[in-house]
């Protein structure tokens, strides 16, 4: 934060009063048939007045605060709301290399500790960043300055996404090389093949990473690091290497029926439905072919990801089946209202028990069992309970499953000395990214399990501020193996 951003005088009282600024979003009836980005934002004018909301709170500043990145949104804002765009944009793009996609697809955080929140609603800093970092983009404002001399150095980073963006980033920009790996045909991990293209354009995340590569950062795609190549190997020819391979595995429920066609799980049905064909792994061309009534299970963003899919695919009836109530369901809220908006029904307290199929082995109905809520679990949501004798039959013709996601098991099964814990999370200090094997260092949701980009972003940065440690011969202490439990 800015000292003049800390003394900075304002009408409160007047900003305290003013009503938010609604920013525009495309047609329903024009949306729902394309994967074209649905939120528009704000123009100039707009921009500026719903900035000017801004209280300008002193320090502490809540909205702050609440960004796990530390975004100073103040002075953003402030800055807004006199016009000045490209300087907004810069003051996210200095503590997060991801301004023009949190800016879409975060559920701002910042946005939940804004003191207007409690009166007429709190400015909506993400659609206000996403803008000032588009127009920061058509100004070429947004390339990353790399120093002439180089250090010498080497690292290896393992995954594209936003943890593996933020590494391949800070390192680039200390001097050393940088090379990235990506299983996927692609770069961009979760950013372009786990987010539909409605809420963030892909070519938003392939500005990205030309800015990347135009700082010198080296591309390896269609490698899979613990398969294709070892950790070990890696460590041989970098001096540090990061992992940030993300939570990548879905979840299954193991019920009757999970084998049929037209049951999917979430991310190949994500993949097919919404990532240009060249982009898709050879085994993902296919487009699914949904039919009229199609079911998705879980709560989640990823749940609602899938429904908003489904309707572009051309169903006429999507459900979202989820297992306890509004109330404790995760997710983004405004996301959720959209996919509604679009079409979307919530049977809520509902779980399946049983996929049933036809005389082809495609699913063409599942058996429901009704819930009711318990006692708080450890997530300190209530538990939900069955209601015995309350099935029912749903017809459907397509079924996706989005209960939830696991890190990948491989690059702890097969790395020496490299511990996971909690099925998979590999087992690292959050507040440095190191790992119980020496030169290797870990952020992001292959840590914590599955998050928020920002918060993969913030955890990234500790990691490379400690790999540059390293890196210059200073020692990092690492954490203690724990008991590993197994899936």
């Amino acid at each position: 934060m800015s000292s003049e951003t800390a003394y900075r005088k304002v009408d409160r009282s007047g900003r305290a009063n003013q009503e938010p600024v609604p920013y525009l979003k495309r047609d329903i009836a024009e949306r729902i048939c394309d994967f074209e980005e649905v939120i528009l934002g704000y123009d100039g004018e707009l921009a500026e007045d719903e900035a000017s909301r801004c209280m300008q709170c002193p320090d502490p500043q809540p909205c702050t605060l609440s960004c796990p990145a530390g975004n100073d949104i103040p002075e953003a804002l402030w800055l807004t709301s006199q016009g000045k765009y490209v300087e907004a944009a810069l003051v996210f793009a200095a503590t997060s290399p991801l301004p023009e996609v949190c800016g879409r697809v975060c559920p701002n955080l910042c946005q939940q500790g804004c003191v207007l929140g409690k009166r007429y609603g709190a400015v909506s800093i993400g659609k206000l960043e996403a803008f000032v970092s588009d127009v920061a983009r058509e100004a070429g404002a947004l390339t990353i300055k790399v120093p002439e001399q180089k250090t010498g150095k080497h690292v290896a980073v393992v995954g594209s996404g936003p943890a593996g963006i933020t590494v391949a980033e800070d390192m680039i920009k200390l001097g050393h090389e940088v090379t990235v790996y990506e299983s996927w045909p692609e770069a961009g991990g979760v950013l372009v093949y786990g987010i539909p293209a409605f809420k963030l354009d892909k070519r938003v995340v392939g500005y990205k990473i030309q800015d990347l590569r135009d700082a010198g950062v080296t591309f390896i795609t269609n490698t899979r690091v613990g398969q294709d190549i070892m950790v070990e190997d890696l460590q041989h020819e970098y001096d540090a290497v990061f992992l940030g391979t993300g939570a990548g595995i879905e979840a299954t429920m193991s019920i009757p029926g999970e084998d049929l066609d037209g049951v999917w799980k979430s991310t190949d049905y994500l993949v097919r439905a919404n990532v240009k064909e060249a982009y898709r792994p050879e085994d993902k061309k296919v487009v699914p072919d949904v039919g009229k009534r199609v079911a998705i299970i879980g709560g989640g963003d990823t749940a609602v990801d899938c429904a908003r899919s489904s309707i572009r695919l051309g169903a006429e009836e999507v459900t979202i089946v989820y297992r306890r109530t509004e109330a404790e369901m995760p997710g983004n809220k405004s996301e959720r209202y959209i996919c509604v908006e679009e079409g979307t029904q919530i049977n809520y307290l509902q779980a399946p028990v049983e996929y049933i199929g036809d005389e082809n082995g495609r699913v063409k109905a599942m058996k429901v069992i009704k819930m009711e809520l318990g006692e708080p679990d450890a997530s300190g949501r209530r538990r939900p309970i069955t209601i015995e004798g309350s099935e029912f039959i749903q017809e459907v013709d397509t079924v996706v499953l989005a209960v939830g996601y696991w890190p990948d098991p491989l690059l702890g099964d097969k790395t020496e000395n490299l511990a996971t814990h909690n099925w998979g999370l590999i087992l690292a200090d959050e507040a440095v990214g190191a790992t119980t094997r020496e030169g290797v260092f870990a952020a992001g949701d292959n840590v914590h399990g599955p998050d928020l980009v920002i918060t993969a972003v913030a955890s990234a940065h500790k990691a490379a501020s400690s790999m540059a440690a390293y890196l210059e011969g200073k020692s990092i202490a690492l954490p203690t193996p724990k008991p590993r439990r197994k899936k």
